[in-house]
């Protein structure tokens, strides 16, 4: 088929969903059923295609996305399998922009579960086309009428059942085809009914002829309307399977090939475009094989022998083996030396992609995570709306075990940050901590695995420093003079800034009020750096100003002595100073808090909660365990994963997703202070 592919013919699917709600299976299923391999692998021994990853199978379930394809009916799919624990969302987001449907994958035997509920709100915002698949159907004592009215409940009357399961559950009935085969003829007509009647709402004309005639649109009447629903998010599927029994695999695979929107009926992707007055303009990617190639990298791997991969998906334009393609605003090109599609952990050389195609190039340094690929300069300044990722939270100081290792450990933290854009590493000069961020205590734990398995080295960590941050409450205005002289040439600068504060989240803003060369604008960029220093290295307590705006309005120079440094020096000071005289404050990350518990601990996990400063927001059912959520300071959570263990007897589990920055007690805020003037004055 390779030779007459066209865009329409190509499918980009992504699998998301929680945890063990199969979808590594689900992928495999699907390559088994369309040929592309021989046989079925097993999750539990380590032989499926999506988790290739020794660490995946050693834990037994997936921590990266992995890419397939395979093709059904004359159209090609290409299938990203996603890890489902809230721990490795960033890999499951990553994936949401490089496919035009997102397949929602739900356990039947534990219903909707936390990452269920954020991968429907994370492909909705993307807008992507949604489907739900419910998964595991052949299992013992499911209430799947039941599911299917909290699914609707959950996330809404669009909902519509696209096929239901037969009374032995090894098959399914499609619903649009309205033939009830070995199920309820009632419910498949109901089901039926309800299914058109929601499809032809979006065509006037064709529900106005439904109304009159009382018969149903032909299949090829309902495809346009069907897929404008979809689009629109009028329209959800639900789809039932089994990746064990097979049942249900022909149905979603006819499903994917005939309604799945291809590149040119799912929503674009929204690209921007700089222009040379600074704005940027809004346009849509065109899935047409001879325009201009756009190209997105949504992923990055290091690879031992192939070096830097980036893993992008065409979404205009054709990418040809031996094309030189440019990087983001870069202006020397690379040539595709080869081209790869991925089908798990092997590469298969192709000669080009089309638009809604997935592949990847290799030994590209310039490629870097969420930038463009493009082979015009016409099509300069260019990216894709930035994907919003969960602020990663839980953390760890890590430091090498071998002396000497310090600089293989920031090589090697840098390749995994690289890779993983919910993995940051961050540098703390005044403690002289190198501390990793993540999703959870699991998103880390895979990190250092990673490092002994894959690059041989070890770590000792301890709990970190909690990301406080400083910011002020009132106005100041302040005059710096920097003033030196020894000898020979001085040094001398002056700065008059104001500060104000800023609403919370805001950053930081710098703004240059100088009138009449006051400060000449070849030293304004060092005063603004000696600003950002000043809010880096923190005032009262050592910690990163912010939500602040810095006004520069005033200053003096000297023809022979006026000098960057003396211009730097006198920012960072001037600001340091205003800051103190602006009521100053300290705030603490408050994160949200999900526990999964049995109901027999409820009681004394609430009131351990409150007894850290938390506020309980609601309970409720999660697959068979009771659900507490909540808001809680994260300085109140260390070492929480063993207060957990001993409250439940070692069967809970908790989740965090930053919230907010919130003013500290009036305690620790002196407590914090009292520390930083040690630090100052043993410095």
């Amino acid at each position: 088929m390779a030779n007459n592919l066209v865009p329409a013919n190509i499918r980009s699917i992504a699998l998301v969903g929680h945890g063990a709600a199969g979808k590594t299976m689900l992928a495999e299923a699907l390559l088994a059923a369309t040929g592309a391999i021989k046989s079925k692998g097993s999750v539990e021994k380590g032989s499926t295609v999506c988790d290739a990853d020794p660490l995946e199978k050693e834990l037994g379930h997936s921590l990266n996305s992995a890419l397939v394809s395979f093709e059904w009916l004359g159209v090609r799919v290409h299938l990203a399998d996603t890890p489902g624990y809230p721990d490795f969302a960033g890999q499951a987001i990553g994936a949401l922009a490089a496919v035009d449907t997102a397949l929602v994958t739900i356990n039947a035997q534990t219903g909707i579960e936390l990452n269920t509920e954020r991968m429907m709100k994370w492909a909705g915002e993307r807008g992507l086309c949604r489907m739900i698949v419910v998964n595991k159907i052949d299992c013992d004592n499911l209430d799947l009428p039941k599911l299917v009215g909290e699914i609707r409940e959950r996330f809404g009357k669009q909902c519509m059942l696209l096929d239901l399961p037969a009374h032995d559950r090894h098959d399914v009935v499609e619903v649009l085809s309205h033939d009830a085969g070995d199920a309820d003829f009632e419910s498949v007509t109901a089901a039926h009914r309800a299914l058109i009647d929601q499809i032809v709402e979006e065509d006037e004309d064709l529900l106005a002829r439904y109304l009159e005639e009382g018969t149903d649109p032909s299949p090829e009447e309902l495809h346009a309307p069907f897929e404008k629903a979809l689009r629109e998010g009028h329209l959800i599927p639900i789809l039932f399977v089994s990746a064990k029994t097979g049942a249900g695999m022909p149905e979603l695979l006819n499903v994917l090939a005939k309604l799945a929107p291809s590149p040119a009926e799912g929503n674009p992707p929204p690209f921007w475009r700089g222009e040379s007055s600074g704005e940027s303009v809004s346009f849509q990617a065109e899935p047409d094989p001879e325009k201009h190639v756009l190209a997105h990298v949504f992923k990055v791997l290091i690879d031992p022998y192939m070096g830097k991969i980036g893993i992008f998906r065409v979404h205009q334009g054709t990418v040809k083996k031996d094309q030189q393609l440019f990087v983001g605003d870069g202006k020397k090109p690379f040539k595709v030396a080869h081209l790869y599609r991925i089908q798990g952990a092997e590469t298969v050389e192709v000669s080009e992609l089309l638009p809604g195609e997935i592949g990847a190039v290799a030994k590209v340094e310039e490629v870097e995570f969420d930038c463009v690929l493009h082979d015009s300069h016409d099509e300069d300044h260019i990216h894709l709306k930035a994907l919003e990722f969960p602020l990663p939270m839980a953390g760890l100081a890590v430091e090498t075990k071998k002396k000497g290792d310090e600089q293989r450990l920031f090589d090697i933290l840098g390749k995994l940050a690289m890779e993983d854009p919910t993995f940051q590493i961050e540098r703390h000069p005044t403690t002289n901590e190198t501390v990793v961020r993540g999703l959870g205590d699991m998103h880390l734990k895979a990190k250092l695995a990673k490092m002994v398995q894959q690059y041989k080295l070890e770590l000792d960590t301890k709990p970190p420093r909690i990301p406080y941050r400083e910011t002020i409450t009132g106005n100041a205005e302040t005059t710096y003079r920097h003033k030196k002289q020894s000898g020979g040439a001085g040094q001398f600068g002056e700065v008059a800034l104001k500060i104000e504060p800023l609403g919370r989240g805001a950053g930081f803003e710098f703004v240059d009020h100088v009138k009449g060369g006051a400060i000449p604008g070849t030293f304004m960029p060092a005063v603004e750096k000696g600003v950002r220093q000043a809010l880096a290295d923190g005032v009262i307590a050592g910690f990163p100003v912010e939500d602040i705006r810095v006004t520069v309005f005033d200053g003096k120079t000297h023809s022979v002595d006026g000098k960057e440094v003396a211009f730097f020096t006198a920012g960072r000071k001037a600001t340091m100073d205003a800051i103190r005289n602006a009521q100053p404050i300290v705030l603490e990350p408050v994160v949200e808090i999900e526990i999964l518990s049995p109901e027999a601990a409820i009681g004394d996990l609430t009131g351990d909660l409150s007894g850290k400063r938390g506020h309980i927001t609601g309970t409720g059912q999660r697959g068979g365990m009771t659900a507490i959520t909540g808001q809680v300071p994260l300085a109140e959570l260390t070492d929480y994963q063993s207060r957990l263990k001993s409250l439940t007897g070692g069967q809970g589990s908790y989740h965090l997703a930053f919230s907010h920055y919130a003013q500290v007690p009036a305690n620790v805020q002196q407590q914090l202070m009292g520390q930083h003037k040690t630090h100052d004055e043993e410095e």
